[in-house]
């Protein structure tokens, strides 16, 4: 049989009796084409969602599925991402008239979208609903499968056998058979009558998966058993750029010019991508292939706008980010490539991404809107004025049916109408003329002024006649839920209602994506929505492109309203190479922000009111701040954008005499909370913007006059400067009745001071004045909720009360769910009520609920909108009958502690932005404290509580400097003078011992400790394990232990070494047993060392120790100093060794301390679990409890590891190099004995008594140390090197040989000593530094850092500030920091040169502390 017919013999086994309606021929292959049985399920696609079958790539593709399809295979199509791959399947389905059915994979899909649903009927019938596949194999149609490579691991192969063998059980006890299987059991009549369904395989039943290939993109590997079922087919991603733009639809004019230059550049950066050549393979700098729907935008768009005959550089620029979005964070280099390909090109030199000049049109092309008039219900006309030379253009574009806003804009708008803003306003226009869904990508730098984004995506509207549909989106939201959402009915039946997405889309309106990047990878399964206006909705619904009116009246079939358009924006909370990918350029056409320029943001500033020399002093200072920031530093710190600094213009407004510049500024930046080296830049760039710090005022406390709360003027003894008499209305109860008698706090003691008066003040200007919300941070301990309780008391403010913790869920903020009777009931939550009610919420430890939960506090703040996951909406003007209004007096206001280590927090800060006023709450300064606690306890004596307070403030400055690792605050404080208050019996260490036995086994910090007592004169006695111990003698009821037996003395010994380690109490046989004699041990007496070998302790009497003879005393430290040394011969190490080892030691224990701490809460952290939801066991998802109703099994959730979003690496070991300057120019005076002689003694230099050696063998001691005592230490992978004027690389340590003991630590230090002796003149920093970077890159990590210390002389060895930074910005994934010290310290353009990652070090003690905090800043992102 030759092989045609075999051929046509399989197509006619395979073939169904249906009517043939025509005869399909596609390369020497025939297929009668058959008639539908359910038209509904054809493809129905407009003319730009099927390709062109004249196409020589789409035809070859095309005759490659007909064959598989004939031969009964199913296909799998790898292709990048975008929607050739879609399109080239529903063309297949469309030549060969196949019904089908579609399922968009992401993280969500279960086994439930695989399989069947469960829904209940009237009267409680449960019923089981097919699913899309199982559709499809009953009725023998293609099953398109899009986003394989989403799907999370185990969820494909539920369809493994149904690929494999056309089988399938289902839930409702039926199953799918292999049609031959079938015929079998029909002809056994025994095989049928088992009780058993069994349903046949339809035989024209076909699968068509399509996955990007992983990698190069993001996504999961395919399970080997579900890849061999399939036949695979490569789309070429040239022949799909080429082929997208349809050429069904041609335009009657040609391509022009710039078309073809930049398809050229597009092609070949195509094919460049494609390279195996061995070096460019592993270069990071290639320029990244452009988006597959790149040539069809620039098609569309050239031909509706002609280009003029030159494009300047900035429009070639934003162009190029329309089109390839991923170039805002791709490496500067990438940028170059392409640059230089332009030139090539003809068409001129690329301008900066991130900047336009000050007199060009943002429109594409520089096309401006010229004018809008309604010429239809659904239509408007768009008048473009085109760029000099070029003609204007007309174009006819879908609009809302409400009426549109006069343009031009007649009168004073509430908008600037700038060049820049009627620019941006232009691009989208022209892109919604084009037919293009619309991204508006945040600008490319990492800190900006405004780009106006919410007001153009409003005024977009309003000059469109649309109504706005705001989705403000979050983490949490499920692939399912953007597009439905299951309700229970009256009957308890359950049924299924429109996402606000869906029900945009039916009645034509403009639909806002709010904050859509924080949905990661399930937001890409919108893209055949948004790409073709098709979407699969509940039990085998689908909206489609194009359909009858009959077929549209079944209910099978809907059809997007031609008026739709949606606009998606980004939080910024994430960085943009988290989630500007491909996809995402797919479906949208992207439109890049421009920032407002200086000149604009001035105008806005004064528009408040705010005095001009404030106004400048603001933009100065924001200029040099936002250009200070790194992109790794925005995502962790404040932004200071506009709506930022017009909060503070209208404060200068409100109050032009009393605010000081310096602290509003430090205020709104939190900069008593930022770390050291950050503090330190901060006060540089203030005191580089002329703005000074004010000295302190007392605030006396307010007092209720009338209807007004008092703050009487404030003073100072420095100055006249001071806030004048501010007054505040109180609470109108006739606004909120019930509130006011049920709502508002109640303190029978506030104890006023002035920093917590002052506090109250500024809560009170924000909250009732300028109307702002606010978050609170502050160490624990310090009275945050107590200041907004007293000031909520004062003014009769009603407050509610929510408390946020890791679990907390977005639904939990919005209500409580219960079921009752069968029903679903939602209980609104406080924040509704104070929403509802106009009520001040109180939001405490906002840091401890996960970013995306508190994320959606952003929009509440800045808009007055949320959407609630049951529908409703809260809006600031009501617009539908369940729209919840926002009252004019409802604030926000959220406590957290401070940002870092040690509160174990999150980031929370970022996802909030601008919208809401930051103040920082810290201990009152010493004299508010004093006469806050002489007011709490009189009796105690004023002299001690006037020590207690300096102690106290001692012992923060020692936190804040790091030589201590706790935060003490106004709590302890008050709780220890409550104790000395109730008890004065009781002396001051017991008293103390409530504060501070939490750090009984950290002897360093009980040292520190009572050093600063003492230094108060504060007898506290013994602190610590003695303390402790001594402490059992006064009890009334002594416990002790007596040993049996003999409790004489005879001589210190070791002890027999029991194998079995079994307990052993009393005696002076066994080493390591407790409450004996003579051995090592614990517990016991007259040993000479302690041993324990985990064991309970049994402790002897006070006086069986006080009775240890002295020669056994004596020779007990004998042998002790004997078994030290004989350690240190071990370790190759003389008394002399270890004791100066032991004083660098000291000299950082409390930063070794801190440092740990950090290293190990970090790793901590990235293990730490969160809720997983859609799971068979574990704890029930109120979230769910609908589909629990239904019988699904997957409605629990457990805490787990979290997964990592697509396209995110796994967790890997953070890369960590340190450089040292070990050259000539470290060598000091800093002298220890080695076998009785002084070394470091060298004439070639001159002396420097500064101590910078010995400070940075101190800082290397404080490395070794802390990364030596992980418990993980896998999560790190550091190493150290040195540099001298001889070589750059001084191997120190090695990342595969880590110094394990003091011998190694100390073998490391006299390296560093010895070469600082013999190296000659010269500087290796630069050399340094981009070895150390480019050897970090190699490493397979998820972060990679440098950080170098140099004493360099940049003008003696002709340094450049170029050079420097060539080299510290080399590789963008490395993060790199240097410390100059020394002579490198008195070069001030170090820090201008390179911001946030140069840092100047006068003072060589502070050295450890610096280093210490770059290193927690730029590893806790």
């Amino acid at each position: 049989m030759t092989s045609k017919r075999r051929l046509g013999h399989v197509a006619q086994s395979l073939t169904s009796p249906r009517p043939s309606i025509g005869t399909l021929k596609l390369g020497g292959i025939e297929y009668q084409v058959p008639a539908a049985l359910a038209p509904s399920r054809l493809p129905h696609c407009a003319e730009e969602g099927l390709l062109d079958t004249a196409h020589p790539f789409n035809v070859d593709n095309l005759h490659f599925m007909l064959q598989k399809y004939i031969l009964g295979q199913d296909l799998f199509l790898v292709s990048q991402p975008g929607p050739y791959a879609r399109r080239l399947a529903m063309t297949f389905a469309s030549i060969i008239n196949a019904e089908y059915e579609y399922i968009a994979l992401h993280r969500d899909v279960g086994e439930t979208e695989l399989k069947q649903g469960r829904e209940i009927r009237s009267g409680g019938n449960l019923v089981y609903v097919d699913s899309a596949a199982v559709r499809a194999a009953k009725h023998g149609r293609l099953l398109i499968l899009e986003g394989i490579e989403k799907a999370e691991r185990g969820i494909m192969p539920v369809l493994n056998n149904l690929l494999e063998n056309r089988e399938m059980n289902l839930d409702d006890g039926s199953h799918i058979v292999h049609p031959q299987k079938y015929a079998q059991l029909e002809a056994e009549s025994s095989g049928l009558a088992s009780g058993k369904v069994f349903i046949p395989a339809h035989s024209g039943f076909r699968v068509i998966a399509i996955a990007a290939p992983v990698p190069p993109y993001p996504g999961y590997p395919l399970d080997p058993p579900f890849r061999s079922r399939f036949q695979a087919r490569f789309i070429d991603p040239v022949g799909a750029l080429l082929a997208l733009p349809n050429s069904s639809s041609t335009a009657t004019t040609t391509p022009s010019l710039l078309f073809q230059k930049i398809r050229d550049i597009i092609l070949s950066t195509q094919y460049a991508a494609e390279t195996r050549h061995s070096l460019e393979s592993v270069s990071k700098s290639a320029l990244p292939p452009f988006p597959q729907t790149a040539l069809a935008k620039l098609k569309s768009l050239t031909e509706k706008f002609r280009p003029p005959a030159v494009v300047s550089p900035g429009q070639l620029a934003r162009l190029f980010l329309a089109l390839h979005p991923a170039l805002s964070h791709a490496p500067f280099q990438a940028w170059a490539m392409l640059s230089r390909q332009t030139e090539e090109a003809g068409l001129g030199e690329l301008g900066s991404p991130a900047a336009s000049g000050p007199l060009e049109e943002l429109g594409l092309f520089g096309y401006r809107i010229a004018k809008i008039d309604r010429i239809g219900e659904w239509t408007v006309r768009l008048t473009f004025n085109g760029p000099p030379g070029a003609a204007s253009v007309t174009i006819d574009a879908p609009a809302g049916r409400n009426p549109i806003r006069v343009f031009p804009f007649e009168g004073k708008t509430e908008f600037h109408a700038t060049k820049r803003f009627m620019g941006q306003l232009a691009c989208l226009l022209q892109v919604h003329a084009l037919g293009w869904d619309i991204s508006l990508i945040p600008p490319t730098l990492p800190s900006t002024a405004s780009s106006s984004t919410s007001t153009l995506v409003r005024v977009f509207g309003e000059i469109l006649g649309y109504d706005v549909e705001a989705i403000h989106m979050y983490k949490e939201l499920g692939g399912r839920e953007m597009v439905m959402r299951r309700r229970i009915e009256a009957g308890g039946a359950t049924s299924w209602q429109p996402s606000p997405l869906i029900d945009g889309a039916w009645n034509g309106r403009l639909v806002h994506l709010d904050g859509f990047d924080v949905t990661g990878a399930t937001g890409g399964s919108l893209a055949r929505f948004m790409q073709d206006r098709e979407i699969e909705l509940w039990e085998s619904k689908r909206i489609v492109a194009e359909a009858s009116d009959g077929e549209a009246s079944t209910g099978q079939l809907s059809i997007a309203h031609r008026s739709l358009r949606i606009i998606s924006t980004a939080s910024k909370s994430l960085p943009l190479k988290d989630w500007l990918s491909d996809e995402h350029a797919n479906m949208f056409f992207p439109i890049p922000c421009q920032p407002m320029d200086e000149a604009e943001e001035n105008d806005n500033l004064l528009e408040t009111g705010c005095p001009p020399a404030i106004a400048h002093s603001l933009l100065a200072f924001a200029g040099l701040y936002r250009s200070s920031l790194t992109r790794d530093e925005v995502q962790r710190n404040r932004k200071l954008g506009t709506r930022a600094l017009a909060r503070m213009a209208k404060l200068f407004a409100k109050f032009p005499r009393s605010e000081n510049l310096h602290a509003v500024l430090s205020r709104a930046l939190l900069a008593e909370f930022l770390p050291a080296v950050e503090k330190i830049n901060l006060n540089t760039l203030l005191l580089e913007s002329g703005i000074q710090k004010a000295p302190p005022v007392f605030n006396p406390p307010p007092v209720v006059e009338g209807d007004k709360l008092v703050f009487p003027k404030s003073s100072s003894s420095s100055s006249d400067q001071g806030f004048e008499l501010t007054s505040i209305p109180l609470f109108d109860a006739n606004h909120d009745r019930e509130g006011a008698a049920s709502h508002v706090p109640h303190m029978e003691h506030f104890y006023d001071n002035s920093l917590q008066t002052g506090l109250m003040r500024d809560l009170a200007i924000d909250i009732e004045v300028l109307g702002e919300h606010v978050v609170l941070l502050g160490n624990q301990g310090v009275g945050k909720n107590k200041i907004v309780d007293r000031l909520c008391q004062l003014l009769g403010r009603p407050r509610e009360y929510i408390q946020l913790h890791r679990d907390t869920t977005v639904n939990q903020l919005m209500f409580t769910t219960s079921l009752e009777g069968g029903m679903i009931k939602y209980t609104d939550s406080p924040l509704l009520r104070a929403i509802a009610y106009g009520r001040v919420i109180l939001v405490d430890e906002a840091d401890k609920a996960p970013e995306h939960v508190v994320a959606i506090f952003r929009s509440l703040a800045g808009q007055s909108e949320m959407t609630l996951s049951d529908g409703r909406r809260v809006r600031a003007v009501g617009e539908r009958p369940d729209d919840i209004v926002v009252h004019p007096n409802f604030r926000l206001v959220l406590l957290a502690n401070r940002p870092g280590y040690p509160f174990l927090g999150n980031h929370f800060l970022q996802v909030l932005g601008d919208n809401f006023s930051c103040h920082s709450v810290t201990n009152p300064d010493q004299d508010s404290e004093r006469k806050l606690l002489s007011q709490m306890a009189p009796e105690v004596d004023q002299d001690t509580l006037l020590r207690l307070v300096g102690a106290f403030h001692d012992l923060r400055k020692g936190y804040e400097s790091g030589t201590l690792t706790y935060p003490y605050s106004l709590r302890e404080l008050i709780n220890l003078v409550r104790h000395m208050s109730a008890y004065p019996t009781d002396s001051l260490g017991t008293a103390l011992r409530n504060v501070f036995d939490f750090d009984i086994y950290k002897p360093d910090t009980i040292d520190k400790l009572a050093d600063i007592l003492r230094h108060h004169g504060l007898e506290a006695g013994n602190l610590g394990l003695d303390a402790a111990r001594e402490a059992t003698e006064k009890k009334i009821l002594d416990l002790k232990f007596d040993p049996t037996g003999s409790t004489e003395l005879n001589a210190p010994k070791e002890g027999e070494h029991d194998a079995k380690n079994d307990p052993h109490v009393g005696g002076n046989r066994w080493a390591g047993g407790t409450g004996g004699r003579d051995t090592a041990g614990s517990g016991g007496r007259g040993g000479y060392k302690r041993l324990q070998k985990g064991h309970n302790i049994h402790q002897v009497s006070d006086q069986l120790k006080s009775e240890v003879p002295d020669h056994i005393k004596k020779r007990a430290k004998e042998m002790a100093r004997e078994e030290l040394l004989s350690r240190l011969e071990e370790l190759n190490m003389s008394v002399l060794d270890a004791a100066g080892y032991g004083e660098l030691l000291t000299g950082v224990q409390a930063h070794i301390a801190s440092l740990h701490d950090m290293l190990e809460h970090l790793a901590a952290k990235e293990e730490e679990r969160v809720w997983i939801k859609r799971q068979t066991d574990g704890e029930l998802d109120d979230g769910r409890l609908t589909e629990g109703l239904t019988g699904e099994q997957s409605v629990y959730k457990r805490r787990g590891m979290e997964k990592p979003e697509l396209g995110r690496p796994q967790i890997k070991p953070k890369r960590v190099r340190f450089i040292f300057d070990i050259s000539g120019s470290m060598h000091v005076v800093y002298l220890y004995l080695k076998h009785n002689y002084l070394i470091n003694f060298d004439h070639r230099y001159r002396f420097q008594y500064d101590g910078r050696l010995k400070r940075s063998l101190e800082t290397a001691v404080m490395l070794m140390e802390s990364f030596g005592r992980l418990s993980r230490k896998d999560k790190y992978s550091w190493d150290m090197y040195g540099h001298s004027g001889d070589e750059p690389l001084i191997p120190l340590v090695d990342t595969d040989k880590y110094p394990v003991n003091v011998r190694d630590r100390w073998k490391v230090i006299e390296k560093m000593n010895l070469v600082t002796q013999y190296a000659f003149s010269g500087d290796y920093t630069v050399e340094a530094i981009e070895k150390g970077v480019t050897e970090v890159a190699k490493f397979d990590a998820d972060d990679w850092f440098v950080i170098a210390i140099t004493d360099a002389n940049f003008g003696r060895y002709q340094i450049t500030p170029e050079e420097v930074k060539r080299v510290m910005l080399r590789d963008p994934k490395v993060h790199t920091a240097l410390i100059c010290i020394g002579d490198g310290a008195e070069v001030p353009w170090i820090t201008k040169e390179l911001p946030g990652r140069a840092f100047r070090v006068s003072n060589t003690a502070d050295i450890p502390v610096v280093l210490r905090s770059i290193l927690s800043t730029m590893i806790d992102r």
